[in-house]
């Protein structure tokens, strides 16, 4: 399973698992988008660019949901497709990436609930057992 739904009281968990730190990433991206709209709905008709930067892994993936989040509220998107490269400059871990999808179509994607934002609360990234998980709550 690329991508789970964690039940937490009052919002939602998303854990993304990957054979990479970005596979990781791109699903729990998927995770998120997936509370929102039936990710099968929707068209890839656009890439947007992504580019984040952090001091850890935990606020750049943290960073990566939000700067998704903030896009589809600018760009007036919903995603189901991504795409990323992680990598360490100096202190610092940069990720450049893209997010695929179309502006959001109240008929066809049928909009579930809103997710506000991502948290730092639970928020996980490791390697385990072969392979990688990255995981927070999402605020609904």
């Amino acid at each position: 399973m690329p991508y789970e739904i964690l039940e937490h009281e009052a919002d939602a968990g998303v854990r993304g698992i990957g054979g990479t730190l970005e596979e990781a990433f791109c699903e729990a991206a998927r995770g998120m988008f997936s509370l929102m709209v039936d990710l099968g709905t929707v068209r890839l008709e656009r890439g947007v660019p992504v580019v984040v930067e952090a001091e850890t892994l935990e606020v750049l993936f943290v960073s990566w949901l939000g700067e998704l989040l903030a896009l589809r509220d600018l760009e007036g998107m919903v995603f189901s497709r991504f795409e990323t490269k992680i990598k360490r400059e100096g202190d610092r871990w940069v990720l450049e990436g893209k997010a695929y999808g179309e502006a959001l179509d109240l008929e066809r994607h049928k909009p579930a609930v809103e997710v506000k934002g991502a948290t730092y609360y639970g928020v996980k990234v490791r390697e385990e057992e072969g392979r990688y998980i990255a995981q927070c709550v999402v605020d609904l």
